[in-house]
């Protein structure tokens, strides 16, 4: 199958470099772009993409803003949020939306195209030093400590040990090999865990966990 891509960047050259490099892969198509979050939703709509890759920094609305009214759709497309690393601090609200991860710039194409295609089966893309920062960045700073406990506490023991390897970037296939059950035992657990805490995504998973710390 053809994984869809919009792109969103105001910089002409990084939208034309991207296409290039993702038209190279025979299973990604670059279907659309836009050049600012306010041009997104009919973007969508017109394209109907199944990842978007989102820069942060726009002259109008910026992709964070973007991210967070995209993801309030039904049924919207995954999220790729891109960055120079110096706004990883706005990373966390992204994520927190509902996107399903982020790349730096300069990543290579062929992860970047790795990254679409795990993003658009629903696994989250980040690199173990990004997520490394990302702990770092949650890890005790966060006031809704209490709230995030008391929401974990609503899961089942398996389902306790799926998300602690979710929150260590664990594929499917890892966990269960870790936890010796079938990758079907762990998209079970997975869909059951986003359904008790109303979540959307394996990010937004990792994020509570590290928050319950």
């Amino acid at each position: 199958m053809t994984t869809k891509v919009l792109l969103v960047d105001d910089d002409a050259l990084v939208r034309a470099g991207l296409t290039m490099m993702l038209d190279a892969f025979d299973d990604i198509d670059v279907v659309g772009s836009a050049t600012d979050g306010t041009e997104v939703a009919a973007a969508v709509n017109t394209h109907r993409p199944d990842v978007v890759l989102m820069d942060i920094r726009m002259p109008g609305l910026d992709g964070l803003s973007a991210t967070e009214s995209l993801r309030r759709r039904p049924g919207a497309p995954q999220v790729i949020v891109l960055t120079t690393f110096d706004t990883d601090e706005h990373v966390l609200r992204a994520l927190r939306a509902g996107a399903g991860g982020f790349l730096l710039k300069h990543t290579p194409p062929r992860d970047i195209a790795d990254a679409v295609r795990r993003v658009a089966a629903g696994e989250p893309m980040m690199s173990p030093e990004v997520l490394r920062k990302m702990i770092g960045m949650v890890s005790g700073a966060d006031p809704g400590r209490d709230r995030a406990r008391t929401a974990l506490e609503r899961l089942s023991p398996g389902e306790t040990d799926v998300a602690r390897l979710i929150a260590q970037g664990r594929t499917n296939q890892e966990i269960a090999t870790e936890l010796l059950m079938s990758t079907a035992t762990v998209k079970a657990y997975v869909s059951r865990i986003f359904t008790k805490l109303s979540l959307t995504n394996r990010v937004q998973i990792a994020l509570l966990v590290h928050d319950a710390r």
